[in-house]
């Protein structure tokens, strides 16, 4: 089966063309002082599958642009075998969202625990640095629609986060410090 055509010379692949599975056993090198994995490990993990699935799905180099959100829902601990699923979500001008998910398995009791999902956005380039067009996604069952809408969603809803830290703010005012002072654990201690 072609997992890719060419419309109109645009090139369009499907989600299954990107997808890249990664599974490593944790080590006591991995480990934080606490004795568990150490979550900026896992991060680089991250980094390379995303990095791995952009690629391979574009053809081209790809760079982290951002990340969005990373959330440790359990720990990992040592002997674990930590699994890494990475697939493109959302594909852009040039830029292609892709969407991980992490478990680990207890290799002796079998079970499986969800760790995290992540969303990375990675921007092809081409050799001589300039941004480079991504090949456009096919997309093939209702799942591939809901996780491009949602990767949709979370990039409208960035858009119109970053409109309001546009905005000027007055530091010093005394509503906003006031604010700060009833509503969060702060102190003020002005120079």
């Amino acid at each position: 089966m072609n997992t890719h055509t060419t419309i109109d010379k645009m090139i369009y692949k499907t989600v299954k063309s990107s997808l890249v599975t990664f599974s490593q056993l944790m080590l006591p090198s991995h480990s934080n002082f606490s004795g568990k994995i150490h979550g900026g490990f896992i991060l680089s993990l991250l980094d390379q599958i995303a990095f791995a699935c952009a690629s391979k799905y574009s053809g081209k180099y790809c760079v982290t642009a951002s990340v969005d959100r990373v959330d440790f829902l359990t720990p990992v601990e040592v002997g674990e075998l930590l699994t890494l699923k990475a697939s493109v979500n959302y594909v852009g001008r040039t830029s292609i969202v892709v969407g991980i998910r992490v478990e680990s398995q207890n290799i002796q009791t079998g079970e499986i625990k969800h760790c995290n999902s992540s969303y990375f956005t990675m921007i092809c380039k081409e050799e001589n640095g300039e941004k480079a067009e991504a090949p456009k996604l096919i997309l093939k069952n209702l799942n591939e629609v809901r996780r491009f809408y949602k990767a949709l969603h979370r990039i409208e809803e960035h858009s119109k986060a970053k409109e309001q830290i546009k905005d000027p703010i007055d530091y010093k005012s005394q509503d906003l410090i006031d604010h700060l002072l009833d509503n969060h654990f702060v102190k003020i201690e002005l120079d």
